[in-house]
């Protein structure tokens, strides 16, 4: 009887301490309580970055160390994951963590949408906890992608260089009449070309199927997309522009630009390049005059404009390629003057604007010649003339003289 009873008192103690280590070991560890993407919406696009917050608590029982949150899309086309930085945890925690996840811009094979699943997991030394959310993500309807611009790293002034450009329609639309412009507008400089058309997405060599949704209206939410793939076409291009660098302007690094776009699309990128010049500047003041250079390859023409009072000896010169020009400045006035002289080419284009100054004093300017002064230096001239005769006549010696005559056999 004893025995029976010590038994049953075991039994029993053994069940209460069962049921104390199931309870605990049930608050121990991390409770997801919400997990929220872009405010609760459950349908993404491609191209953007979201935001997913993520709501837990930690058990009564609970103390982790080095704990972190990451949250992870694995889909077929892409696999894009992030995660917070390391924390500690103590009993009755309560935690909210916010992540971002970049989705790609370019979702293969897939016209429309697709849904992928948002794992997350909370992982600490001791515990570790999981959940997941589904989404759909969708591409835009009208999107392209400059994949990549390809420019000389450095270009010379005068240059003409060429940028290449690849195009991909990222978008579940075609994509009609695509104009590309490359510019630097530090430079005032712009192309335009036209790229044509690009359609949503190229067919393999065995797809012969329609997109899988455009038997059905309805699957598609009304867009009742009734096309094939277009088997001649393909849904990237690759196109070429020319750029020239102008003459004169300032070596550095500058920014070239090139945008992509349609009546419906748009797609911005920009690349650094180098502008070398060992010869920036191509007007120059040389005491009163002004010196205009022409280093291109054929005739300049530039107009030059002085301010009032001051005047040029020409106006409007024309400079032959690489060569030079010189140009007679005039104050025009008495005293202290500052005056500026702009050079523009024939089109209206500032090239540069060159500061003269100085003074006039008042009395120098002569308005005729003193005849005094004007015999005086006929006369100086006139004895270095006879000077120099003297020194060559005295220094030269006499010729002998000699008498030739015939002989006769």
């Amino acid at each position: 009887m004893n025995t029976k009873n010590i038994l049953v008192s075991f039994l029993a103690v053994f069940a209460v301490l069962f049921l104390v280590v199931t309870t605990v070991s049930a608050v121990e560890g991390y409770k997801v309580t919400h997990v929220e993407v872009d405010d609760g919406v459950n349908t993404i696009e491609a191209g953007e970055t979201i935001t997913v917050e993520v709501w837990f608590t930690a058990g009564p029982n609970t103390y982790d160390q080095d704990a972190t949150v990451e949250a992870t899309i694995d889909a077929d086309d892409f696999e894009v994951s992030a995660e917070t930085r390391e924390f500690d945890v103590r009993p009755n925690d309560e935690f909210k963590k916010t992540l971002r996840l970049e989705i790609p811009e370019e979702l293969d094979d897939k016209l429309y949408d697709d849904e992928v699943v948002l794992e997350i997991e909370i992982r600490g030394d001791e515990y570790r906890e999981s959940g997941e959310l589904v989404l759909s993500v969708k591409r835009f309807p009208d999107s392209v992608a400059i994949r990549s611009v390809s420019a000389p790293q450095a270009v010379s002034a005068g240059e003409n260089f060429p940028v290449d450009v690849v195009l991909k329609n990222i978008g579940y639309n075609d994509l009609d009449d695509l104009y590309v412009s490359a510019k630097i507008s530090a430079l005032n400089v712009q192309r335009s070309a036209y790229f044509g058309d690009i359609v949503a997405i190229e067919c393999d060599d065995n797809d012969e199927d329609e997109f899988p949704w455009s038997e059905d209206v309805n699957a598609n939410d009304g867009l009742g997309l009734d096309r094939k793939c277009n088997e001649d076409e393909e849904d990237a291009v690759v196109g070429r522009l020319f750029l020239e660098v102008p003459y004169g302007v300032p070596a550095g690094i500058y920014t070239l630009e090139v945008v992509a776009e349609n009546k419906d699309a748009t797609s911005t990128k920009t690349v650094q390049i180098v502008v070398e010049n060992e010869f920036e500047s191509t007007v120059f003041k040389s005491g009163n005059s002004l010196w205009v250079v022409n280093p291109t390859d054929s005739v300049a023409g530039y107009r030059i404009v002085p301010e009032s009072p001051a005047s040029v000896s020409e106006s409007i010169v024309f400079v032959p390629a690489g060569a030079s020009k010189t140009v007679d400045v005039s104050p025009n006035t008495e005293g202290e003057y500052e005056f500026g002289v702009k050079v523009f080419t024939l089109k209206g284009e500032l090239v540069d604007t060159v500061t003269f100054s100085g003074s006039e004093v008042p009395g120098t300017e002569q308005k005729g010649t003193n005849p005094i002064v004007i015999l005086t230096v006929v006369l100086a001239i006139i004895f270095i003339v006879l000077l120099i005769v003297l020194i060559v006549l005295i220094g030269k010696k006499p010729e002998k003289s000699g008498e030739f005559g015939e002989s006769y056999y």
